[in-house]
């Protein structure tokens, strides 16, 4: 087994070894969990389309038109099926098997990082063999990226689940510019200390050139923590690392702005919203919730508030509805099975305490909805919960708040989303505190239209101020950015 620096076992030592760049590399490579494209059955004939999102989108954008590659894992799908190139852009697989999903994905990625990054809502699970594996697929993703890149080109590595790849992609083509962004959020040191592997995570992470987080108390974190457990030194936003200057900064990440507005203006989609109130009884109030069905995003938590306010008679069943969306999320995974077993459990209660004949109080939906079936709904509600635990950013609450073209609708949202720094306008709570949760439904029941409208004025101006486009462009500008010269004699090395 390989060792690292530290003569730790588990991390994939790549040692001196160099490799030469392509001759007809891509100029700009994105490193991803998964590849942008996923495979549908239609009429019997499987066909690619892309993954949904805008932030598929944007980075689709950017590699066409900068002679871009994607790498990432196909999923389930074969590599003879796999397009070499789709929407004018390179694909390139990397294998992961079924005992390296287990271990990488399922394992380190969600029941290790995943949790302890989300405030360690649960206890995270500290596994030896998964951190093995963890290092491994790392490696094959950093060596699939060195092998692609042109010389002096740029790679930019996603996420959580591929923090080793800017370090090992450093040794192995040390011409090659690095960026890696966390959608994710980053814990405080009380939180990150506990992680058997803290040092060779930030030692990952301190290869690239530009670290980029969602707010700044996350790049704070990292900043500090790198300070204080490697050799870095210097500035919250300025590191110097093994004689090198790293960029560390905060790029909240948005919505395509204009797609959606685009949306929630067509006739037919404005159409289903009528359609889908009138499916729901015509109710005066509608409540809506949209969540990937995850422990972190509070979703037990904001219905046992709702059934709260139908206890008490602040909501009256005869008049107002719920709708509940929870995307299936990590099925193979025990844990998020009996999330969904305790969720179910939770809309049955509430339906059996306070529904009538005929007139459900929540509707829930366990499935992936198309986009322009979610459009309808955000256009249908009045009021959007959005509560999760931690998320780093959240663009439910992004996408809900663009497609309210005409300023209507209330958005109830947790201070621990890293979208509750921009929606100043939204109706803040803590989704810990039930209380609290109720407390920011009657505020939004209550509110005059002429402030209610202010406050979604106030939500669209500032997301429309920078929309997904814009952060990528802002982010690649910045890994772009020349390199200053660095003076180590002027390096405060703890600058907390």
């Amino acid at each position: 087994m390989s060792q690292s620096p530290s003569g730790r076992a588990g991390v994939v030592d790549p040692g001196t070894e160099r490799l030469t760049p392509p001759l007809h590399g891509a100029d700009l490579v994105v490193v991803a969990n998964r590849l942008p494209v996923q495979q549908t059955s239609k009429e019997g004939d499987d066909e690619w389309r892309p993954s949904p999102g805008g932030l598929v989108t944007a980075l689709t954008s950017m590699l066409q038109n900068r002679n871009g590659l994607w790498i990432g894992w196909p999923g389930g799908s074969q590599h003879d099926e796999l397009p070499e190139t789709f929407e004018g852009i390179q694909l390139r697989p990397v294998d992961i098997s079924p005992e390296e999903y287990e271990s990488f994905y399922l394992g380190f990625s969600n029941a290790t990082l995943w949790p302890l990054y989300h405030d360690a809502i649960r206890a995270p699970t500290f596994h030896r063999h998964w951190w093995h594996t963890y290092a491994e697929v790392n490696m094959r993703y950093a060596r699939a990226a060195a092998e692609a890149v042109a010389e002096n080109g740029t790679v930019w590595v996603h996420d959580y689940q591929l923090q080793l790849v800017p370090q090992y992609l450093r040794k192995l083509r040390p011409d090659v510019r690095i960026g890696f962004f966390l959608h994710i959020p980053f814990p405080p040191s009380e939180l990150f200390m506990q992680l058997p592997w803290r040092r060779e995570i930030l030692a990952g992470l301190l290869g690239a050139d530009l670290i980029g987080f969602q707010v700044p108390s996350a790049a704070a974190n990292f900043s500090r923590l790198a300070r204080r457990i490697t050799s870095a030194t210097g500035t919250a936003t300025d590191l110097v690392y093994e004689g090198r200057q790293i960029q560390v900064g905060a790029f909240p990440i948005s919505v395509d702005c204009k797609q959606i507005t685009a949306m929630a203006l067509d006739p037919a989609i404005r159409a289903r919203a009528v359609e889908l109130r009138a499916t729901l009884g015509n109710p005066d109030l509608v409540l809506l919730g949209v969540d990937r069905l995850d422990y972190t995003k509070g979703i037990q938590q904001r219905i046992r508030a709702v059934a709260e306010l139908f206890a008490d008679g602040t909501l009256d069943p005869e008049h107002a509805v719920m709708v509940q969306v929870a995307v299936p999320s990590r099925e193979s995974d025990a844990h998020y099975e009996k999330e969904r077993h305790d969720l179910e459990q939770v809309v049955s209660e509430m339906n059996g305490e306070h529904g009538l004949v005929g007139k459900p109080v929540i509707h829930y939906l366990h499935q992936n909805l198309p986009f322009d079936e979610l459009v309808a709904l955000y256009l249908a509600a009045d009021i959007m919960l959005v509560t999760p635990f931690r998320d780093g950013m959240n663009l439910v609450a992004k996408e809900y708040v663009m497609c309210r073209t005409d300023l209507t609708g209330k958005l109830v949202l947790s201070e621990f989303a890293g979208a509750a720094s921009e929606l100043r306008g939204a109706f803040i709570i803590n989704p810990h505190d039930l209380e609290g949760i109720k407390e920011g439904i009657r505020s939004a029941l209550k509110v005059s239209k002429k402030e209610g409208k202010s406050r979604m004025s106030r939500m669209r101006r500032k997301t429309l101020r920078r929309d997904v486009f814009d952060w990528t462009n802002s982010f690649f500008a910045a890994l772009a950015r020349p390199v200053q010269p660095v003076d180590l004699e002027t390096v405060d090395q703890f600058d907390d």
